[in-house]
């Protein structure tokens, strides 16, 4: 099919209406502007995904000549530095053609234009160049960097093509290498930190330009300086801003950094929403990246969770929706945070965040949470924790399609039914259940007993009982969620101290958290894959290195 006015215009005006989309890049970051590269890739992918969703596209021609390029100035790029014959938007879109080709010399783009006028009419070439005209544009005019765009660009657009299942000239090489001697197998810790320090610096571009403090033009401490900060403290272990300021301003290139109460009353005046809307677009960002390499496409399974800030034992006065009690039934009280995450083979990581306040429904939880998951990720399963186990919860996970496990809390029935089994002597038992949900209408799930090994009770709590709808062939699955535990270790590692009763400043600090958190695993995906061509679940580099090399990009060092 053939691209029309309206057809484009439908694919712009869904990017436009995108909600967790900022697009062009340049416009909605100070970090960059209309000679920036990395936003200019960022705007090709954007576009490139949506693109192909149309059911009338799937020419990738088409597309090259549809991407918008008046806005980007590519005379920041151009070594000639005076007028030509052709102009560099053209030369651009003509040589992502050759690499969507994968054509090695530019003799044969030569030929193909020549046999394909109507393709050299959309390109505005007027007339087609020679193949010595090209030859000088590639390696004379255009800048290395440029050069480097194109062939990611052609990349970009070959992987958002296949993945729509529309035809492509060549296979993409996502980002993955072959024929591996002995050595490179095993890299060393010296090749590991250099491969490290290369993709974290491109990752954190990526990443970081989707927050911003929205403030005013003329301000002398740039937005990079409070990212730099945020990550420092993140690097030590329980330090709050005002300390982690006075340190900071030695161990930072910046002529100024932010003080600690005014790196606070910064972050104290983002809204909630703003925060996760940020965090979204920079987990956007660094999924992305991963798409392109094989690994990635191995998400499916997430997990849902609740974790606990530290014990508040302050006065919480006029905060009681946000230092609520804990999940064990004790007197204490604390700050708590709700996730999804990628597990099982999948990189872990963290897709979304949100604050808990009383009063919020569990339901409510994690339909916002699936609604941000299910947009990044393609989703199957869904695990969550016997806190979840409502039956309000379990069927609208059933109607969206996807399946679940929860353990469920045992009550009368179930400690009956554990008794039974226990005499019996029996260590698995499958049974159907309905659960009441309103309205005269049922929920259907299967509920699974399992026996514990070497249990410490002798009684019927010998047993668990979980809840599934699709059998039991995914119990097995649900040993993946223990790894978001562990993920949280990591994050809470990563948080800034604060005494602040704050709701928002405690939310940045978490989802900050959490985000490096991401950054690191991302890094390790990337690093694995680059080494080893391969992705292994145990992390190869190290959180501290990660970090170390994200605050240089953020001005430290």
């Amino acid at each position: 099919m053939v691209a029309t006015r309206e057809s484009r215009c439908s694919v712009f005006r869904r990017i436009a209406h995108h909600q967790h989309v900022e697009w062009p890049t340049y416009d909605s970051t100070p970090l960059y502007d209309r000679t920036s590269l990395a936003g200019l890739e960022s705007d090709v992918r954007v576009v490139s995904g949506a693109w192909f969703t149309h059911p009338d596209h799937n020419s990738l021609e088409q597309l090259v000549c549809s991407i918008p390029l008046a806005y980007f100035r590519f005379e920041a790029h151009d070594c000639y530095g005076s007028s030509t014959r052709y102009e560099m938007d053209t030369l651009f879109r003509v040589f992502v053609l050759k690499e969507l080709h994968g054509w090695k010399h530019e003799t044969s783009l030569v030929e193909y234009l020549d046999s394909h006028p109507g393709l050299c009419g959309r390109l505005e070439l007027g007339t087609v160049p020679d193949q010595s005209t090209l030859w000088r544009s590639w390696n004379e005019r255009f800048t290395r960097n440029l050069r480097e765009t194109v062939q990611k660009a052609a990349r970009t657009i070959l992987i958002k093509a296949q993945n729509a299942d529309v035809v492509v000239p060549r296979e993409p090489e996502r980002n993955t290498r072959q024929g591996h001697d002995a050595a490179e197998s095993n890299p060393g810790d010296q090749a590991i930190l250099n491969k490290t320090g290369t993709i974290t610096k491109h990752v954190s571009r990526v990443a970081f330009p989707a927050f911003s403090l929205n403030r005013g033009e003329g301000c002398e401490i740039p937005e990079n300086a409070y990212w730099g900060l945020q990550t420092y403290l993140g690097l030590r272990e329980n330090l709050a801003a005002n300390e982690g300021a006075r340190s900071f301003i030695h161990e930072s290139t910046r002529e100024r950094t932010p003080l600690g109460h005014g790196h606070r009353d910064q972050i104290r005046d983002l809204p909630i929403e703003q925060i996760r809307e940020m965090y979204r677009q920079a987990i956007r960002q660094l999924i992305n990246e991963l798409a392109e390499t094989e690994e990635f496409f191995r998400a499916g399974i997430v997990a849902i969770d609740i974790t606990e800030d530290d014990p508040f034992t302050g006065d919480r006065t006029d905060h009681e929706d946000e230092i609520i009690g804990t999940k064990e039934k004790n007197n204490e009280y604390a700050y708590q945070w709700a996730t999804v995450q990628l597990v099982g083979n999948a990189v872990p990581l963290v897709l979304d965040t949100q604050p808990v306040r009383r009063g919020e429904s569990r339901k409510e939880i994690v339909e916002d949470l699936l609604d941000s998951a299910e947009e990044l990720v393609h989703v199957d399963n869904v695990l969550m924790d016997r806190e979840f186990d409502s039956q309000h919860v379990l069927e609208m996970i059933s109607r969206r399609g996807l399946s679940y496990v929860v353990p469920k809390r045992m009550q009368t029935s179930e400690k009956a039914q554990a008794k039974r089994l226990l005499k019996r002597g029996k260590d698995r038992y499958e049974t159907d259940r309905k659960l009441y949900w309103g309205d005269n209408e049922w929920h259907s799930t299967t509920l699974i007993y399992r026996r514990k090994e070497n249990s410490e009770h002798d009684d019927h709590r010998q047993y668990s009982v979980f809840m599934t709808n699709r059998g039991s062939g995914l119990l097995t699955e649900y040993g993946y969620r223990w790894e978001i535990e562990s993920g949280y270790k990591s994050i809470k590692r990563f948080m800034a101290a604060t005494t602040s009763k704050n709701f928002g400043l405690r939310f940045f600090y978490f989802a900050f958290a959490c985000l490096l958190y991401s950054i690191w695993r991302a890094v390790d995906l990337l690093v694995q894959v680059e080494l080893n061509g391969e992705y292994e679940h145990s992390p190869i580099v190290t959180a501290d290195n990660t970090l170390t090399l994200v605050k240089k990009e953020t001005g430290i060092g």
